[in-house]
């Protein structure tokens, strides 16, 4: 419940609903939950979840997302398997992007590229929201990769702690491994 309040309340909304004009990506799908909600919110845009369901995680699948987007009634969200780091969409594809705890579980020297795979799929004017650990040690310098995005057009770009009791407590980030959680927002 608190997750779904944090996600209703920080995505970029317009009247209650994310601005997802027409398509949609949330990437690190998992079991579809964030790409449901989206599409739930968004009932005239087509919203796709995309996830390489590994071993690692075994009990997620394509199968497992269809029934809950089915469970949740949604329609109009479709799963498929794909790679983080080399996804498969042209260039500004999705009018919105999104991932909720996905890339520092990616085995990289560099996931701030991972990050900008990411934004290329995002349609000049379209907005990202990504929630992740942005450790240092995961991510390197945040600040001077926030300066690089803002360099290369993109506006309003933040990176909201999420361990400040909007969605956390430190406390909690803490024992529960997520110290350095936050939310990178922006528009390109």
């Amino acid at each position: 419940m608190k997750e779904r309040r944090f996600w209703k309340k920080w995505l970029p909304q317009r009247n209650g609903s994310f601005l997802c004009r027409r398509y949609c990506g949330s990437f690190g799908c998992g079991s579809g939950a964030l790409a449901i909600a989206i599409a739930k919110r968004n009932p005239k845009a087509e919203v796709i979840g995309v996830d390489r369901w590994g071993k690692e995680y075994a009990s997620f699948n394509k199968p497992l997302c269809e029934n809950n987007a089915k469970a949740e009634g949604v329609e109009n969200v479709s799963f498929r398997q794909g790679d983080a780091t080399h996804l498969d969409f042209p260039d500004e594809t999705f009018d919105t992007v999104a991932s909720n705890y996905v890339y520092h579980n990616i085995p990289s020297k560099d996931r701030q590229a991972i990050l900008l795979e990411t934004l290329r799929t995002l349609k000049k004017g379209g907005t990202f929201a990504i929630h992740d650990i942005f450790s240092e040690s995961k991510y390197g310098d945040m600040q001077a990769f926030i300066k690089k995005l803002k360099e290369l057009g993109y506006e309003k770009v933040d990176l909201i702690d999420t361990t400040n009791g909007k969605w956390i407590r430190k406390s909690e980030a803490g024992w529960m491994g997520l110290s350095g959680s936050a939310l990178l927002t922006g528009t390109k």
